[in-house]
This record gives C-alpha cells, structure tokens and sequence, in this order.
C-alpha cells in the first residue's frame, strides 16, 4: 500500500487524540491535544458521554446523516447508558478542515429517552463532493472528529470513487483488525453488508460482552459493547457508512423472532445506526431499502434480503418491484446491488440464498440486462468466505460481477488456501478474514480483496490477496 497523504495521517493522530488513544510522552504526560479540545477538557465535570464514538452514514450531494449516542456508562444493565431520564440538547458542527476554522453548518439535536439519546443529525445545504469533519458537543464534552463527505451533484462527473464492502463481525470470535485496516485504507465510502454484530457469542478469543439480548435493553447494550471497540470506531470515522442489517442483528435466521423481539432489535439497530429519520421503525418494520446516487459515476441499489422474503421472492414483491424500475431507469456508469447473501449460481452451499429464489435472481438479472444497464455489479456479505464471481445471463454470457467480502472475525483465522475455479460461477476463493476494496472510474471497475493474517491475535498484518479488473461494459474477472 502506498504511504497516506498528510491530511489522512493527521486525520488518524487527531482522532485517536480526541479518543484518549494517542500515547503518553516519555514523561508520562498524555500527549498534546489540539487546543480546541483541551479546552472542552478542561470544562467537563461529567463522566465523557461519547464513549460510543460517532458516525456519519447515507451521503448526498448536499448533506449526510451525522450519528453519535449518549452513553457515560455504556454496559449499563438497564440499556440507558448511564443517561437521566431527561432530554438532552446535543450541538453538531461540520468544517471544511479538521481543526474547524472554517466551520460550514452547525445546529442543535434534542437526545431523548425514548431513542436512548442518540442522535441523527441530517445537515443540508453543503457543497457537492466534498469531504468534511464533524463533531458534536454536549455538557462541556467534545466528542471525537470525524472525516464524512457529501456525493457528487445528480448527474455529475465523477472521476473515481473507492468503497470498502464488509460484514459478519463476531466481537468474541476475534479482534477487529480488518477494521483498522480498513481505517487506513481510508475509502470514500463502507458498506456494512450485515451481521453488524451476533446475538449470541461464545467468545473464543474475547469477552463476547452480555447475554444473548432479547429486549429493547439486551440489544441496546449489545450494541455498546460491539462499539467498544476501538478498531470499529475508527473505521466509522474515516468514512460515511451505508447500513443494512441481516439476520443476526435480531437473531439467526429470525427463527423464534417474536414481533416484541423484532421491535426491540430493529428499534435499537436505528438508534446504534448512521440512518436518517426515513429509517424510524414502524413498530417490528425498519425501511432499510434505499438508493443512492454517485453522480453518474455509480448507483447503489441498497437491498433487505432478510424483512420481505415471500415465496417466490428474495425481496418481495413491492422491493423486487421497486429494484427493477431503478434498474430501467438508471443511467449510471455503475449499477451496484448491495445485499446480504450469496447471488451467483453455485453448487451447493447454504441454504437462505439466491440459490433457493431462482426465479426471483432470474428476473433480476433479467431486468439489468433488458434495461441496457451498462454495468452490474453485485455485493455481498455473510459467506465469512472471500469469492469472486462471474454471474450469467440466460444465454450463459456473463452478465454481471459478485464481489462476496469474508467476514471481519466470524469464522476465526481460516485456512487460508486459495481456490481458483471451483464451484458454478466463483472464480476465486480464499477463506480468510477481511474486506473488499472496490474502486470505481468510467474506464474500469479494480477489486481488491483484503485480508488479514489472523484475528485470534492483535497487531495481525493487513494485505491484498487477490486484485481483479472489470472493463467498462465488459463483465468478466480479469485477475491482475
């Protein structure tokens, strides 16, 4: 990897300042902190109630979603963290730089009880494709910056842009390092595919955290105790993050998910989530499919294969519905469905994906292919198995790419043995733990997939195990 440009390398020693991570001095005094937040030190005289980090998420061209949530006392048995019963008003900022000289919009959010303080700030009216830092402020607390960015106007030009795709992160299964490394990676975008964390964990390798949750407080603190980590908080800061859960954020295969327990879990999955006020749960029901726009770069059909499956259908009629008009009416470089569970045709495998709706996969990749989308591109999570894939069409041409991204922890350090070939339409293989690395031009699509050494250990090394390039309007793999 090449060496990170300045603003990054000061971007990752102010965060980790701000977080209490930066390293005392050889005296023993902790190292210097900007002057801004020493002063906010100096007027706290409560306990720090950002000890859940922030996050930004669901870009646009003039804002994002700003997330953080109040919690002094995060692994609090009643799920509150610590908090009074009593709203509190969270101020937000967004500069153009990190130490906010040139601050571009701020405001006031009120945390409440019944959204366990956090907070979802929707800033507006900011420049098109551009980066900038936020931070939020409360009770004489600053809490750490963060970089986000907003999208490229609609339909603008866009010469690059990089995603990091990432799922399946089992806190007591390993440690977090392909989210650092993905931290240093620092790509424009993440895309949480997920199983953000497991509802139950035996914790092979660490603490796994509180019991299996089954009510609001369960999943809440479970929540906090995912977040406690300081890997996962960092990959939140470089970056906005587009969310969608899976099945573990409520239980495993939702088998013996009541209506109370899909309530609770998908109420505390908000709270815990960069997700804007559209995402408001109705009761067991979270709006989770969405689209976003990268100029005329790309197109992120963001799907929910997990709330709607019917017979017949992965996603439902009216998302199946709604997929294949944005598919018809799309006009971007990059058509790319993000999604949870394994697409391409394949021999074998888990039961739960595209494999059992093959008519609905069928009239999807149908639909890409009558609409003329000039390129389709597939993400995926769950596998706990990095796989790249080349996905028919009817006449057996390759229609489309599936990049599948292994998990962050789940599985434990793998065997780490490289398949080529192999089974139905995987090209390549390789059961280790990591993240994709997906950048986008005009010209060509480059993948890279990122793994880590081993999670049952810290300090494990972060490198490419397999780079492939897709041409424009040219499907297949090509391994470089």
């Amino acid at each position: 990897m090449t060496a990170l440009p300045r603003r990054s390398v000061l971007l990752g020693t102010l965060g980790a300042a701000v977080a209490g991570l930066v390293p005392a001095t050889p005296g023993g005094e902790p190292a210097a902190v900007p002057r801004w937040f020493a002063g906010a030190l100096r007027q706290a005289t409560t306990p720090d109630p950002f000890t859940l980090g922030v996050a930004s998420g669901d870009p646009s061209p003039d804002g994002m979603v700003l997330w953080t949530r109040l919690a002094p006392e995060p692994d609090a048995e009643d799920g509150r963290g610590g908090m009074p019963d009593r709203a509190v008003e969270v101020e937000w900022e967004v500069a153009e730089d990190e130490r906010f000289a040139r601050v571009v919009s701020r405001g006031t959010e009120t945390a409440t009880r019944e959204l366990a303080h956090s907070v979802h700030a929707e800033p507006a009216g900011l420049a098109p494709g551009r980066e900038y830092f936020y931070r939020f402020r409360t009770g004489g607390h600053l809490s750490p910056v963060a970089r986000t960015r907003t999208a490229p106007a609609a339909g603008a030009a866009a010469a690059s842009l990089t995603i990091a795709t990432a799922s399946c992160a089992k806190f007591g299964a390993g440690h977090f390092t392909a989210y650092r490394g993905l931290a240093a990676d620092a790509p424009d975008l993440v895309l949480h595919l997920g199983d953000y964390f497991y509802e139950t964990d035996r914790g092979e390798v660490r603490d796994p955290g509180p019991p299996e949750p089954k009510n609001l407080a369960g999943y809440r603190r479970t929540h906090a105790h995912q977040r406690s980590d300081d890997d996962l908080r960092a990959a939140h800061a470089v970056a906005p993050w587009v969310v969608v859960w899976d099945d573990h954020e409520v239980v495993n295969d939702w088998d013996g998910a009541t209506p109370d327990r899909r309530r609770a879990a998908a109420q505390a999955y908000y709270e815990h989530m960069p997700l804007r006020r559209a995402s408001v749960p109705d009761g067991p029901d979270i709006q989770l499919y969405r689209r976003l726009a990268w100029g005329s770069l790309a197109t992120f059909h963001v799907l929910d294969t997990r709330q709607y499956r019917m017979r017949g259908s992965m996603l439902g009629a009216d998302q199946e519905r709604w997929l294949l008009r944005g598919l018809a009416d799309s006009a971007a470089g990059w058509d790319v469905l993000a999604q949870q569970v394994f697409f391409a045709p394949r021999r074998g495998g888990k039961s739960g994906t595209w494999g059992e709706f093959t008519g609905s996969r069928e009239r999807v990749v149908r639909g890409w292919t009558e609409a003329g989308v000039r390129n389709a591109v597939v993400l995926t999570g769950d596998e706990h198995v990095h796989h790249a894939n080349e996905i028919p069409g009817a006449d057996d041409r390759i229609a489309g790419t599936e990049l599948v991204t292994t998990s962050v922890t789940s599985g434990g350090d793998g065997d780490g043995d490289a398949k080529s070939g192999g089974s139905g339409s995987s090209v390549w293989s390789l059961d280790r733990r990591g993240y994709v690395l997906a950048t986008f031009t005009p010209a060509q699509m480059r993948a890279d997939f990122r793994t880590v050494s081993r999670v049952s250990e810290p300090g494990a090394t972060v490198r490419t195990a397999a780079s492939f390039v897709v041409p424009d309007r040219e499907p297949g793999l090509n391994k470089v």
